[in-house]
């Protein structure tokens, strides 16, 4: 027995299928460390290595590609995602009641992280963020700030780019043998995100002679932006989005709006046709035909991407010191213009509260680089306006026009009623909040000041609440006003704006004319306009009415002429007359109220334009 045992184990022994054998073993060994030609794999490092060498060119054709052919606009959307995954992380776990001190580095934070995304893309999102910065007021300081130093300024693209969009709109280059102009300066005399400004001279017309033709601004729009567009618009809906989720504010609202008025300003035939219409409402107007002008469109010249105007020398508004100069108050200028600075500004808010609330046509971009003044081609001693950049209008329906004058007059004639009504059909709540941000100026409507309702409403006085504390109050606030969205008339974004600028220029010249004045009775005017007969009763309710927004705006003027005597009497004795404007004086009741009221640290420069 023990013999057999000993005799079966060693022919398993021998035996090459035996689990033991080594044979066995070998062939185990060589199938899991063998590769099928029979040399041995690299390491796991190297496999992982290449891995990551493969990925890393991957992406970095991919990058090439967009870059190449699709404007960089893939790694554009893909910086925006990344600034707000960070702003939402940021806020997510720093906006705590335990880090309240620390909140007003939050805000600078994700004041730097909003700019430096804005300024690296360009293009739509400098407008963008000039939408933003245009109601500034209700961000945090820190924002104010940054928003306040983002111009719509950007690097020319070279002439090999200008070549190729003439070639591709006209077939032909802008100069030269068969080109479509006889000059073309192929240098910009002005760049911005979407386009740039070449100058060029026509050629002569029949009868003229060889360098007789007009002097013409071309407008290029700069080609990466078509490319861009639709990625950039696709990138603001998803922001706009995730704002709203993130933090729980109203905000989605207004992206198609504001999407479809972006795309308008990309079709420069269609800015061509509201420069048209513009020109045609100012010359049926007998005053502004006088004082403003719109430059004349070529439209045998102008395609969706190239916009050919009439070249138009004189200062821009922008130039403040430049525009007093002109004007004579300041020296330099040898023939100085009549009038003063109260010439310039007198038709520009007449021009502006025309478009409100008697054409329903509104230019939304009036910011000072948009204004350029000259002498009147036929009163070489009087100023001419003439504005630019007609690329963003808005229309208003006709009920929203009389609705827009009904809240202007019911301010000033204290019609709280009014007010009242209008704003609730139109889903806003807080009146006063509403008619202080229309007037630009500290308005209380019903009974008891507002600072004493909203004191009462909080149970503690905002000066004892901590960052955190004030920062959730502004939120509900900011949820409080907006009551119904879908009823909110989403043209009151541009039109805010506008009023704005409009204001900005008046208080960077000085505050030479009544801004709150002139419009109201504008919109006055626009309001009193008949064409039935009324009953004696009614005849006499509308004088009593008219008598009260008189007296009302009788207090206005005398309150402007104080100030402006105040003005004259400081520049008299050599302490300069900066920051004594009727604008300054409303700007700073503007900034009490919204810090007593709603713990807004609103800065001085924030309403400039």
């Amino acid at each position: 027995m023990v013999l057999a045992r000993a005799w079966q184990a060693g022919l398993r022994s021998r035996n090459p299928l035996s689990i033991n054998s080594p044979v066995l073993k070998h062939t185990r060994t060589f199938s899991v460390d063998s590769s099928v030609n029979g040399t041995r794999p690299k390491p796991r490092w190297q496999r992982y290595l290449r891995r990551t060498g493969y990925l890393g060119l991957g992406v970095g054709v991919a990058y090439g590609l967009d870059r190449q052919f699709n404007a960089s606009a893939i790694g554009r959307n893909l910086r925006t995602l990344w600034a707000c995954a960070h702003i939402t992380a940021e806020y997510k776990m720093n906006f705590t009641p335990e880090k309240s001190e620390q909140i007003p580095e939050l805000h600078e934070r994700v004041a730097n992280i909003m700019f430096n995304l804005f300024t690296s893309n360009g293009g739509l999102y400098i407008k963008i963020g000039q939408a933003i910065g245009a109601n500034a007021g209700f961000l945090p300081k820190a924002m104010q700030v940054k928003f306040a130093s983002l111009f719509d300024d950007a690097p020319q693209i070279p002439y090999s780019e200008v070549l190729s969009v003439f070639q591709s709109e006209f077939g032909r280059p802008p100069s030269g043998p068969g080109g479509m102009f006889e000059y073309f300066d192929e240098h910009a005399v002005a760049s911005a995100s979407i386009a740039q400004v070449h100058k060029a001279r026509m050629w002569p017309e029949p009868g003229q002679a060889e360098g007789e033709g007009q002097w013409v601004a071309v407008k290029v729009q700069k080609p990466a932006v078509a490319k861009q567009t639709e990625w950039d618009l696709g990138a603001y809906r998803i922001v706009m989005w995730l704002y709203e989720k993130s933090f729980d504010l109203p905000a989605y609202f207004v992206v198609d709006f504001v999407s479809d008025h972006l795309r308008r300003e990309l079709d420069f035939e269609l800015e061509a046709e509201n420069a048209q219409r513009t020109a045609a409402y100012v010359a049926q107007d007998p005053r502004l035909s006088k004082t403003v002008y719109i430059p004349r469109v070529f439209p045998a010249l102008t395609t969706k991407r190239i916009m050919t105007a009439e070249w138009i020398e004189g200062v821009r508004l922008s130039d403040s010191d430049a525009i007093r100069r002109l004007m004579g108050e300041l020296p330099g200028a040898s023939t100085p213009l009549r009038g003063g600075t109260r010439a310039i500004m007198d038709p520009m808010v007449e021009l502006f509260s025309s478009q409100m609330f008697l054409w329903g046509w509104v230019h939304c971009d009036p910011h000072p680089g948009n204004v350029i003044v000259r002498p009147h081609p036929a009163a070489p001693r009087t100023p001419q306006l003439v504005l630019l950049d007609h690329g963003l209008y808005v229309q208003l329906t006709e009920e929203f026009r009389r609705d827009w004058c009904a809240v202007w007059e019911g301010l000033l004639a204290g019609e709280w009623s009014v007010v009242d009504g209008v704003t609730r059909k139109w889903g806003v709540a807080m009146p006063d909040l509403f008619a202080s941000a229309v007037l630009m100026r500290p308005v209380k409507l019903g009974r008891g000041r507002p600072q004493q309702r909203e004191s009462e409403e909080r149970g503690k006085p905002i000066e004892e609440m901590t960052n955190y504390e004030r920062s959730v109050m502004m939120k509900a606030k900011l949820k409080g006003f907006l009551t119904d969205t879908d009823r909110m008339p989403k043209v009151l974004i541009f039109l805010l704006r506008n009023m704005r600028m409009v204001q900005g220029n008046n208080k960077t010249l000085g505050s030479p004319v009544n801004r709150i004045k002139i419009t109201g009775f504008a919109a006055s005017r626009a309001l009193t306009r008949r064409t039935t007969s009324v009953d004696l009763r009614t005849r006499l309710a509308e004088y009593y009415h008219y008598a009260f927004f008189r007296a009302v705006m009788f207090s206005i003027d005398l309150a402007f002429w104080v100030a402006r005597t105040r003005q004259w009497v400081w520049h008299a004795l050599g302490l300069g007359r900066d920051g004594m404007g009727f604008e300054d004086e409303i700007e700073r009741s503007v900034r009490g109220i919204a810090k007593s009221s709603f713990g807004m640290d609103v800065g001085a420069d924030v309403f400039d334009g």
